[in-house]
């Protein structure tokens, strides 16, 4: 089934097509007056294994320090 090349809003009748564009260009001029918010500090990487970046991650695999001192207990 094609879609309907009109959509009826509030008993008008209006171009689908045209209505989309109208969207794209309100997305783009919305997109356009949003200030660029710059980062308060320099972002460095992280060099972290990736199971030590999160805490669940942490948690499922936990490194040698936390295996060396279960065993020291």
């Amino acid at each position: 089934m094609k879609r309907p090349e009109t959509i009826i809003i509030g008993g008008r009748a209006y171009n689908r097509r045209v209505i989309l564009d109208m969207r794209r260009q309100q997305l783009d001029a919305w997109k356009a007056a949003q200030p660029e918010q710059p980062a308060l500090f320099a972002l460095k990487q992280d060099r972290r294994p990736a199971a030590e970046r999160s805490a669940a991650r942490r948690y499922q695999e936990p490194s040698l320090l936390v295996l060396m001192q279960e065993r020291q207990r």
